[in-house]
């Protein structure tokens, strides 16, 4: 079966953690006919699940003990899981920058890709997500693009305990087209290093009274 990463998301315009290697957006130009949802990012391991395996960014990546909790709670649902799609989400076992201390779980589920590679729009990602029984991301804005509410949208965030927000297309669209359809803003020097908590001691983040 084929494996997919998950692509880099390109930073807004006015995102002050891009850094140079990352891809920044000149205009929102093509989100203006959009319906757009805008999510908390969250700060963890962006992580795929599938029906037969799972991985990290790294589609061959090595072990760490920071996923065995994903790995145990993905053999309870795997077989749910239609065969060729894949789930993707942030696993947030291990603290990386950001201390959690009231998490519904350990996955927080944000997209999930069909056997032909096109993420489902927001509402069937919603409807998965009550029926796996796995936690997503908080809305902060849904509807119409509107600039004027979604530029001044980062002065409304903790950005000691929030890492920044992301903005996708509500309704779907093809894997080639992620570009197109999905951005963030990441507060200014957060730590983007995809490996360097992995050489650290795991803390792991604190779940809910109701989820323990």
């Amino acid at each position: 079966m084929v494996r997919h990463k998950y692509p880099r998301t390109p930073h807004l315009p006015w995102s002050p953690g891009a850094t140079a290697d990352d891809k920044t957006l000149t205009d929102c130009g093509h989100f203006s006919t959009m319906n757009v949802v805008i999510t908390e990012k969250m700060d963890g391991e962006n992580t795929t699940l599938y029906r037969d395996y799972f991985h990290a960014r790294s589609i061959d990546g090595r072990h760490h003990p920071s996923r065995d909790w994903v790995k145990s709670a993905h053999s309870t649902f795997a077989h749910e899981i239609p065969e060729g799609w894949r789930l993707c989400g942030e696993n947030l076992y291990a603290r990386h920058s950001i201390p959690y201390e009231n998490l519904q779980g350990y996955f927080y589920l944000f997209s999930i890709w069909t056997d032909e590679n096109k993420c489902l729009s927001w509402q069937e990602t919603e409807a998965w997500a009550e029926l796996l029984g796995l936690p997503m991301p908080r809305v902060l804005y849904r509807g119409a693009w509107n600039a004027s509410v979604i530029e001044p949208l980062h002065t409304t965030l903790d950005l000691v305990h929030q890492e920044g927000f992301v903005v996708r297309n509500t309704e779907g669209f093809d894997y080639g087209d992620f570009g197109k359809n999905v951005a963030k803003w990441v507060r200014k020097n957060h730590v983007t290093t995809d490996d360097h908590w992995q050489h650290q001691s795991i803390i792991p983040n604190i779940l809910s009274e109701m989820e323990k």
